[in-house]
């Protein structure tokens, strides 16, 4: 059985050096929305690169909340003049209008949102000759839940080999802030939205499933996790099949 513990969070930072090395690039530049994923990589990239070499993209959309993704700056003694805090919603708003998507059409508008994040991640890129680094973690991949060409774009990902459980240890490990440790997953799509209560299941579960699943190579008939139903089990089994291809896309030839 995987066993979190072992992984030693030098490994994480000791792999981004050697790619930004690698690329012979010094910057390193970070969407950061206040949630877990976004802090705990913010603070890999910080002790790869130093603070000085980070510069950190604060993007809401509307009034949304920031206050934690600034929180995550100054505990990572990010300076300030080096953070971009920037409110997507004109442009946001203005494809909708070009595209006319109605505001309900969450799912749309949230498409939306992630990709201009994309675009500005990438301009802010090309400014201080940074490479993109990722937030994403095993279980949104493996799920599903990222938005192609959007919050899924980057040039080096630390936390595609954890899983959503895995990335809460390594905060407390890295001693993060509190509110880090216990606030909800959420996208940030719209008012009140979770990543649980989207998906129908909570990440604990969830990962239980996915390492006999992905890891073990289990198929899903032969899963059993003690304390989740069956009903469970194959839904996250489901959904996984359903969203594979999101990431085995392009198709070629």
């Amino acid at each position: 059985m995987y066993n979190f513990r072992m992984i030693n969070p030098n490994s994480l930072i000791t792999f981004l050096k050697k790619t930004f090395a690698a690329q012979h690039v010094a910057n390193g530049v970070i969407a950061v929305s206040g949630g877990i994923d976004s802090a705990v990589s913010l603070t890999l990239l910080t002790q790869a690169l130093s603070s000085e070499h980070v510069f950190p993209l604060l993007l809401p959309y509307g009034n949304q909340n920031m206050d934690d993704a600034r929180a995550i700056c100054i505990f990572n003694k990010v300076p300030q003049n080096q953070w971009q805090e920037m409110n997507i919603q004109p442009a946001v708003d203005a494809i909708a209008d070009l595209a006319h998507i109605e505001k309900h059409d969450h799912m749309r508008l949230g498409n939306v949102m992630a990709r201009v994040r994309m675009i500005l991640v990438y301009d802010a890129a090309k400014k201080h000759h940074a490479l993109v680094c990722g937030t994403e973690n095993k279980s949104e991949h493996y799920l599903g839940y990222f938005t192609r060409f959007g919050d899924s774009a980057s040039d080096v990902e630390p936390l595609t080999t954890l899983y959503k459980t895995d990335v809460r240890m390594l905060a407390e490990q890295l001693q993060l802030p509190s509110q880090f440790l216990s606030k909800q997953p959420s996208a940030g799509l719209w008012e009140n939205q979770t990543d649980e209560q989207e998906l129908g299941f909570t990440y604990e579960d969830a990962d239980k499933v996915l390492r006999q699943l992905i890891d073990e190579h289990k198929e899903p008939e032969h899963i059993h996790v003690q304390g989740i139903d069956a009903e469970t089990i194959s839904r996250i089994c489901a959904r996984v099949k359903q969203q594979a291809f999101k990431y085995n896309t392009p198709y070629t030839l």
